[in-house]
């Protein structure tokens, strides 16, 4: 036997994991699945392009050295799209047969388009930028994930203190919203390290349950950050796609989705009971109180209309119907003023309110009047706000399809502010993670952001975190390293 050819016949099987491509070969299927159904759905043809999107937009945006948070952007966004072509199975009627008519239909397809249009831009962007080596993939291996865990309870506290100093002083309320998503870079650090190393899961779990648990303290509930950047971090770590791995992400989602059932059958009542009014958001009712009223609405699932709750989170998912009253509008009494929502968005990030005190604050209600000629009642009595969204704006601006130019610049801009935090001299695990904070500042509500909040949280996030970059990551990068040094990894 010939012994120095004996390594050559050992073959190991190449090990499958959860990156953007096994992401696109999943989108695949159900896109298959889909259109098996399409042919009974009030609308075969929107379901069936509708459900290839995703995996059109995966085929442009998967490369090498591409952030895993760019496919939450696109999908989080489709998903708000295509739910709507969902809803009008459950209403056994076609999109264009709805209140807005035909125009639903239209706002449909040009969010489709509006979609792949961004997607373009960030391939032409970021397409060629090259992926982390073997060495720059294992550069937090020796980082201990108890210390990232102390940062990211730290980072919680100046997080609420930066709330307070917002609300003391407005004219800061941008560049501290900013740094307070290092909350989000830590998590995404935290849960990455334990991924990839396979140490200290509990410090993961903790994180997850204190997160959900915080996100159920306000009136706009944030408890599905956490899972997003679970998620995001899986994706980013590779994780082997093993039978456990996928039944913990079942698990999640599933988990998620009653979280956001539960929220969608209470929030209405438990804003008047934290608040003490029906068209008020300051809260007024103590936070151990507000515990125990939902901790009594949770342990009494009978008393909640399931169904009823499930059809209020599929129509609040789908934001259709708004771009297509926008259209209706915008083409029987159009805009007299030329690109005006460019225009007030750029200016409203030319004046920054610490120089300019006296700058009106945004209202996307307002917007949501003018453009679509709206009634606002339900959401003021609520104390929320309602958009029509950037794509929406866009339209009234300039029309289809000339919008996707304007999307395409969008998709620019994002593009840009990515590949400069991509290419920043720190580990890869740091640089995804500012990434992924960009992203959700930027998409968090997805196609409900406005023009001038998108704008005004892309310039601010860029200036706060080049100067973090400069002065504050170097330090912490030297204290990881440090504790590294002086202690063993922890075990889980």
């Amino acid at each position: 036997m010939n012994y120095r050819q004996l390594p050559l016949a050992v073959r190991t099987a190449p090990v499958s994991v959860l990156d953007l491509n096994s992401l696109k070969r999943a989108f695949f299927y159900i896109a298959i699945a889909l259109m098996f159904i399409a042919p009974f759905s009030p609308d075969p043809l929107a379901l069936a392009v509708g459900a290839v999107v995703p995996w059109v937009i995966l085929q442009i945006i998967a490369r090498p050295g591409m952030p895993a948070s760019v496919a939450y952007l696109f999908i989080w966004q489709w998903l708000q799209t295509f739910t709507r072509v969902l809803q009008s199975m459950v209403d056994n009627e076609s999109m264009a047969a709805g209140l807005y008519g035909p125009n639903v239909a239209r706002a449909y397809w040009y969010m489709l388009a509006g979609l792949v249009a961004m997607a373009l831009a960030m391939r032409m962007v970021l397409g060629n930028l090259k992926p982390p080596t073997a060495q720059d993939r294992r550069a937090h291996f020796e980082w201990r994930p108890i210390d990232l865990f102390s940062l990211y309870v730290g980072m919680l506290f100046l997080a609420v203190g930066c709330r307070f100093a917002a609300a003391f002083v407005p004219a800061l309320d941008q560049p501290l919203d900013a740094v307070s998503r290092l909350k989000i870079v830590l998590l995404f650090m935290l849960f990455t390290t334990v991924m990839t190393t396979g140490r200290s899961t509990n410090l993961l779990w903790g994180a997850v349950v204190l997160e959900t648990v915080l996100g159920f303290t306000g009136l706009l509930s944030d408890f599905r950050g956490v899972f997003i950047y679970l998620a995001m971090a899986a994706l980013a770590s590779r994780v082997p796609l093993k039978g456990t791995t996928v039944a913990a992400g079942l698990g999640c989602a599933g988990f998620l989705i009653f979280l956001a059932l539960f929220w969608t059958s209470v929030k209405a009542e438990y804003r008047e009971f934290a608040t003490g009014s029906s068209d008020s958001q300051n809260v007024k009712v103590a936070l151990d109180a507000r515990f125990g009223y939902l901790g009594n609405r949770l342990v009494s699932p009978d008393a909640i209309d399931w169904t009823l709750a499930s059809y209020a989170l599929l129509a609040r998912l789908a934001y259709t119907d708004i771009f297509g009253s926008v259209i209706g509008v915008q083409e029987t009494a159009p805009e007299q003023v030329f690109v005006r929502q460019w225009q007030d968005a750029v200016e409203h990030v030319l004046k920054p309110r610490f120089l300019f005190p006296g700058k009106a604050a945004l209202s996307d209600t307002e917007v949501y009047v003018r453009l679509a000629r709206g009634d606002s009642s339900e959401q003021m009595r609520l104390g929320t706000s309602i958009s029509v969204g950037y794509m929406a704006e866009n339209f009234v601006d300039f029309g289809f399809p000339g919008m996707l130019g304007g999307l395409f610049v969008i998709g620019l801009i994002y593009g840009l502010v990515i590949r400069y935090f991509m290419s920043l001299k720190v580990p890869w695990i740091l640089r995804e993670g500012v990434v992924l904070g960009f992203v959700m500042g930027v998409s968090h509500n997805g196609v409900e952001m406005s023009l001038p909040k998108i704008f005004g949280a892309t310039v601010m996030f860029a200036l706060v975190y080049v100067l973090l970059a400069r002065f504050v990551f170097p330090q912490a990068l030297t204290w990881l390293k440090g504790r590294a040094a002086i202690g063993h990894p922890q075990l889980s």
